[in-house]
């Protein structure tokens, strides 16, 4: 594993806060995060209450689900094995979810506005599950940016906020990649080959909820492509990151290169963002495609 070009202060920025409320004026962490950094809190924790310790059971997952998730804007949860869980999970999720907007509110205030979609998810299962169980394709532990298959956005952001709740004193290891510019570049070869007409049919037998932009293509295919390579996964420039239970994380998971290579129980609340809410819209994906590629890309 190659750590070239790359170091820990690099690529993660580490902020003091301790309450998720807590105001934090650093516009120094907003910049660093728009340029693909992780902003690492390491005492910012989601307490769980005792009675929400026995969800921490990876057999409340249903069968063919990886996780279980949480669409607070229709109060619903999918995924649940165990439907007497369900107002328990529904209240952990609900509660973890008001926290993150407070955080946002606290920390990143220029976003508050613009952030929506918003769904989290209750991950249970160990991480080696992805690697045993997984196609190459949705095995995480993989160098990857990410893209919704069926789920366009149109050059949106993909805000992801991480809670270790791990009981069992057991750190989270990711590996994070180089920025994006670079990726970008190195895999321009394997970004090509969109079909409106192809596009179109996958909207219309229901592969996508919309209609899948050429920007939305390309980011599948440098999805693809990084996963794939497995030489990039072992010696592309990268460095490791241990995340300790009690530790909150927050990174634009369609810019900045993640791989999870070990861990059980997390938190993890995701929000879309236009480009047009940034500080510095031309640090996104979709401006960094369209200058390498130079055309638009919706």
């Amino acid at each position: 594993m190659s750590e070239q070009a790359l170091s820990r202060d690099r690529v993660i920025r580490t902020l003091p806060l301790t309450h998720w409320n807590q105001p934090h004026h650093d516009s120094g962490a907003l910049a660093s995060l728009e340029q693909g950094n992780v902003l690492f809190l390491p005492h910012l924790s989601f307490t769980l209450m005792p009675e929400e310790l026995k969800l921490l059971d990876p057999a409340l997952v249903a069968p063919k689900r990886k996780n279980i998730t949480f669409d607070p804007q229709h109060n619903r949860v999918r995924g649940l094995a165990r439907q007497q869980y369900a107002q328990q999970v529904t209240d952990l999720l609900s509660r973890y979810y008001q926290h993150c907007l407070q955080l946002i509110d606290a920390l990143l205030p220029e976003y508050r506005h613009a952030v929506h979609s918003p769904s989290n998810t209750l991950r249970l299962h160990p991480v080696s599950t992805w690697r045993s169980k997984s196609s190459w394709r949705k095995d995480d532990s993989r160098l990857h940016v990410d893209a919704f298959p069926s789920r366009p956005i149109h050059g949106e952001r993909i805000l992801r906020i991480f809670n270790n709740i791990n009981p069992h004193g057991e750190n989270r290891e990711w590996r994070v990649g180089e920025p994006f510019p670079v990726l970008a570049q190195r895999f321009m070869p394997h970004l090509s080959g969109y079909s409106p007409l192809s596009s179109w049919f996958q909207q219309r037998i229901g592969m996508t909820k919309s209609l899948r932009s050429r920007y939305d293509h390309m980011m599948l295919r440098l999805h693809d492509a990084m996963k794939a390579d497995r030489k990039y996964q072992e010696q592309g420039p990268q460095v490791t990151l241990s995340l300790p239970p009690g530790s909150s994380w927050i990174c634009f998971a369609d810019q900045t290169p993640h791989a999870a290579m070990s861990g059980q129980f997390m938190l993890e609340q995701t929000f879309l963002l236009p480009v047009s809410a940034m500080l510095n819209p031309q640090n996104s994906p979709l401006a960094v495609l369209e200058k390498l590629m130079q055309q638009p890309l919706l």
